[in-house]
């Protein structure tokens, strides 16, 4: 899990770069904007057809789709979160950015298939596609929204920060402004392009994150004579915990139980990131089961190069600046990325090293703005299809194009003043709630609505509504909220629940509240879901119609 102000205090290194590096990297966030901006112009739908804005008629390559959903699943959080956790904690951040990678090859492996062929534009979709019904429709559409404003607050406050850093504001009012500039932006990449639109900034964003991190993870290596095990060496002796530093435990060795703490939060990872409705939706865009299969191979395949290459950055951060210096700069280590980056480079970095740090800066401005876009699309595409459009039994595709505008700015309006609210205070336990809805309300809906015959309207409620009300409820308990000088209200102690994440418990109530649901519904309902599974169990499982309309 990461803390979200970390991109806030990674701004603080970044600030002390010097007046040529803020000037190439403001010149080079201007470009990037223009062209992300043409790019939804140009690329979104030109016509009344919600298949162009839903899909992007399905017509992306799965070498594009699939660059798409890594650009989805990589966020700004992750990035700077992933990479701070690897600098500080060494093995405990390897699992964690392992899990990463798990996540989507569960998605890939077990959800993609089934999802893309129950499923058309929404995950409301692929659950009323089993269990019809307004209530089923309504119900996905609150728990999208609630599962991903977390996220969108997280990566929009520190965005806004970061941006007042690069322009050499200090001022609070200053800062909050670029805030909501970079969310205005965000709105328009999402209601001017579409699921085509925002695809292609995903892309630009992945290619660029990898291909920057990639010469740094060189550079890295290089500064070593090319020896990992040097590398490792290195980052063990400037940790300041030796041996620890390769072994399992110092991430969670505060808490009093480390080890379940720890299974707590891989769980929370592996689960929920491959459930969230920004990532979930790109499943709809491939045109063909085979299609998807090929999109996920090489979303898995971009991940893990992200994977090693946070990893190289994250032990090269370690070994050249050391665990105090990056610890100093922000306690959750986010600005790890960055001063890994910037060691890579020496003292005296040339004009080349300059310009390449600032392609660095600019892919991190790049992800925060693609992963909200995505975000905000996600939230918007199912309040307008799940909820307004359905209200009426006919509604045009025009007016429902408007109502997925509309709903755009609905969401994003309110997130931009809720993040201007919450800017100063720590973030991470908004991610870690994000990861944990996920895991605890969406994973159990979806694996039992795709592979359970008796599933009933009933279980599928019980899951959404009491997955997601036991994580509401549990999460202020839990370390990251109170009780210590790092959580989001250091000088209040109201922590009853000693763990990090909700997971080992919300994630099994999930499950058992949807078992317990189709319960209760009876024999007889049980009975009739099961047919009506077995009449789609074709269509959902193996392709073997595909619905229309």
């Amino acid at each position: 899990m990461t803390r979200g102000d970390g991109v806030r205090s990674a701004a603080g290194t970044f600030a002390e770069l010097g007046g040529d590096t803020q000037a190439m990297s403001l010149v080079a966030f201007t470009a990037v904007v223009t062209v992300t901006l043409l790019l939804c112009v140009l690329t979104g739908p030109d016509r009344d057809d919600l298949d162009e804005f839903y899909t992007g008629y399905r017509s992306l390559s799965p070498l594009r789709n699939g660059l798409a959903v890594a650009g989805d699943y990589i966020s700004a959080a992750t990035v700077l979160g992933t990479g701070g956790v690897i600098a500080l904690y060494g093995y405990d951040g390897v699992v964690l950015a392992l899990s990463t990678a798990l996540s989507l090859m569960l998605l890939m492996f077990l959800l993609a298939e089934p999802l893309r062929n129950a499923g058309r534009f929404t995950m409301g979709d692929a659950l009323a596609r089993r269990l019809p019904g307004r209530a089923v429709r309504i119900t996905a559409c609150a728990v999208t929204i609630v599962a991903l404003l977390p996220m969108m607050l997280v990566q929009l406050a520190g965005t806004g920060q970061l941006l007042a850093f690069l322009l050499g504001f200090s001022g609070d009012s200053l800062k909050t402004a670029c805030m909501i500039v970079m969310g205005v932006l965000m709105i328009s990449y999402a209601a001017i392009g579409g699921m085509k639109g925002t695809a292609l900034i995903q892309i630009m964003k992945i290619v660029m994150l990898l291909g920057s991190g990639a010469v740094v993870a060189v550079l890295v290596l290089h500064r070593f004579d090319w020896n990992p095990g040097a590398l490792v060496d290195a980052a063990a002796a400037g940790s300041g915990i030796g041996d620890a530093f390769l072994r399992s435990g110092p991430q969670f060795s505060s808490g009093p139980q480390p080890g379940l703490d720890m299974i707590s939060s891989q769980l929370a990872v592996v689960l929920g990131g491959a459930c969230l409705p920004h990532v979930t939706m790109r499943m709809y865009t491939a045109s063909s089961a085979r299609q998807v299969r090929r999109s996920m191979s090489w979303a898995v395949s971009g991940v893990a190069l992200f994977v090693l290459v946070i990893t190289v950055v994250g032990f090269g951060a370690t070994a050249l600046v050391g665990r105090a210096a990056i610890a100093q700069a922000d306690p959750q280590g986010n600005t790890a990325y960055l001063l890994g980056s910037r060691a890579a480079f020496g003292q005296a970095p040339s004009t080349a090293e300059t310009l390449l740090f600032t392609t660095v800066t600019t892919a991190i401005f790049l992800t925060v703005l693609a992963s909200v876009a995505g975000m905000i699309l996600a939230c918007a595409n199912s309040l307008a299809h799940d909820v307004l459009a359905a209200r009426a039994r006919e509604t045009s595709p025009r007016r429902e194009m408007l109502l997925a505008r509309l709903s755009a700015l609905a969401v994003g309006g309110p997130t931009i003043l809720l993040a201007a609210q919450v800017q100063h205070r720590s973030l991470q336990p908004l991610v870690t709630l994000s990861f944990c809805l996920g895991a605890s309300a969406l994973a159990p809906a979806l694996v039992y609505s795709l592979f359970w015959r008796r599933y009933t309207r009933t279980g599928l409620l019980s899951t959404l509504i009491g997955g997601t009300l036991s994580v509401l409820l549990i999460m202020p308990g839990t370390n990251l909220v109170s009780g210590s000088p790092a959580a989001a209200f250091p000088d209040a102690d109201f922590n009853w629940f000693p763990f990090t994440t909700t997971g080992l418990v919300t994630i099994p109530l999930g499950f058992a509240l949807g078992w317990l649901g189709t319960v209760a519904s009876g024999r007889r309902k049980a009975e009739e879901q099961r047919r009506r599974y077995e009449a789609v169990e074709g269509w959902i499982l193996a392709g073997a119609v595909r619905r229309e309309g």
